[in-house]
């Protein structure tokens, strides 16, 4: 079986040549033999031209052997296949986004439908009969300034008997700007703006993706500096998402206080590298923000400050009647929902699924840092706490790493350029869950193919089958309990 396999690292590059071709039958075999192991997963799986054809490109993530398995398969375009995730649900959404892109035909798959509407207009919603039956629309434009999206609420009273979530009404075309923009500015640009409040996280993949394909080793600072922002942007969101949670259960003291937390952790971003959610302070090859002993000072007195009123604000939560009758057994994901539909991050480790990138397949200075965060109720609650365990988790390592500050020297450094005809691949654990970004490079070292993965990518089928048996009063809070990005899934 591994002559079929290339096995690489997180944040590894090989040759597009050394990675295997198989006839499509072999790929989906080898595919759905892989992926019945419950500890490994799919990273990515896209298809981009090839010769006069396409190339389907299979990456899953084994957490156990810490590697990623990479293999291919050469079809003609507008090939009709038959389809993985009638086998492997977990598959679905990526065999339709490659429909949709490409044009290729995957026959049995269960539910073919747009990941991306063009043409909401046209798009036949799931529908359900019954005298008793009603349906809740909401959107096209969802709470009316964020992005496009459409939740369609079938019901039996209050109810919900299913929620169909319709996304990414204009495709915004990141992914092609990636090949057509040359300078390396602006792709550091575009994958800050991927989703922006995971602006740190995105730009650590992309850097990851380029020193990989340039063959440059960054060093201790650099690393050190991207880890210290990935773990301050974790804190900020998950704050922010407690007092959002505390909101919509109507606890006002929470939602006052957890808003109010957020904010010096946003700040200190702000005074370290100009922007408060981090844009600018990742950049292949280098750091472009020393970080000080000033700014170590100012940082350890921020969180000893933040840390007293958080713990306490939390404790009171914890222990509120009122807010734990909202939260207890409120929409329930289980581990085997969660499992089937290859759910990450938050979504996945509520439900039971420990699966954490920073300890599955560490980057940075990750490695011995995490022990993943695990629940299994896989209820708002959960997801609830988890949020609060992570920022104590977070308190301990960016404590840890201010024990630990390297030198900086200020110099502005280069990768180099790309390599030709090679394939690279960087994950890294957003607060949301797991970011993967893959690369292609050409003849010359240009890119041919960039994919990027955000988290909802997969988690927004969570939260339809979450909803599922709770009356339509809860779906705020399991929605913010979530808290999924829209732009994260309209690439």
């Amino acid at each position: 079986m591994d002559n079929n396999i290339l096995h690489i690292n997180n944040g590894g590059c090989v040759k597009v040549a050394d990675i295997p071709v198989l006839a499509y039958d072999s790929f989906r075999t080898l595919t759905i033999e892989l992926m019945g192991d419950k500890a490994r997963h799919c990273a990515s799986y896209f298809a981009y031209p090839c010769g006069d054809g396409l190339r389907l490109m299979m990456c899953i993530a084994d957490d156990n052997a810490h590697d990623i398995l990479v293999f291919a398969c050469d079809v003609e375009k507008g090939a009709k296949l038959e389809s993985a995730a009638k086998d492997i649900l977990a598959l679905e959404r990526y065999e339709r986004e490659i429909h949709e892109n490409w044009g290729l035909e995957f026959e049995g798959h269960p539910w073919y439908k747009p990941v991306r509407n063009f043409f909401p207009d046209k798009y036949e919603f799931f529908k359900m009969e019954g005298e008793e039956l009603h349906e809740v629309g909401v959107g096209p434009v969802h709470a009316g300034v964020i992005e496009p999206g459409h939740f369609r609420f079938i019901c039996n009273g209050e109810d919900v008997l299913h929620l169909e979530i319709q996304l990414g009404w204009q495709h915004r075309g990141t992914e092609r700007l990636m090949l057509e923009k040359k300078r390396l500015i602006e792709r550091v640009l575009l994958a800050e703006g991927v989703a922006g409040d995971t602006a740190v996280s995105h730009s650590t993949a992309f850097a990851g993706v380029w020193e990989s394909l340039c063959g440059y080793t960054p060093d201790k600072s650099v690393l050190w500096a991207r880890t210290l922002a990935a773990e301050l942007e974790r804190m900020a969101n998950h704050t922010g998402d407690l007092g959002a949670i505390c909101g919509d259960v109507a606890y006002q003291l929470g939602a006052a206080v957890y808003g109010r937390l957020r904010t010096p952790i946003v700040n200190f971003s702000q005074r370290w590298c100009g922007n408060r959610l981090g844009k600018g302070n990742v950049r292949p090859a280098y750091a472009p923000y020393a970080f000080t002993e000033e700014l170590r000072q100012q940082l350890l007195s921020d969180l000893a400050a933040y840390e007293r009123d958080f713990l306490e604000m939390c404790d009171k939560v914890q222990h509120f009647p009122s807010v734990l009758s909202r939260l207890e057994r409120t929409g329930v994901v289980s581990k085997e929902q969660a499992e089937s539909i290859g759910a990450v991050g938050m979504a996945a480790k509520c439900a039971g699924v420990s699966r954490d990138i920073r300890a599955s397949h560490p980057y940075g200075l990750y490695a011995g840092l995490v022990e993943p965060v695990v629940k299994t109720t896989g209820d708002v609650l959960a997801r609830t706490e988890l949020r609060i365990d992570e920022v104590k988790q977070s308190l301990r390592i960016v404590r840890a790493l201010l024990e630990d500050m390297p030198e900086f020297d200020g110099k502005m450094q280069s990768a180099g350029t790309p390599k030709a005809d090679s394939f690279a691949i960087s994950l890294t654990e957003g607060w949301r869950g797991e970011i993967c970004h893959c690369a292609v490079t050409d003849a010359e070292g240009e890119l041919a193919a960039y994919k990027i993965k955000d988290p909802s990518f997969h988690n927004w089928m969570a939260l339809a089958l979450a909803v599922r048996g709770n009356e339509i009063s809860d779906f705020p809070i399991c929605n913010k309990s979530f808290n999924l990005s829209y732009c994260g899934h309209d690439l």
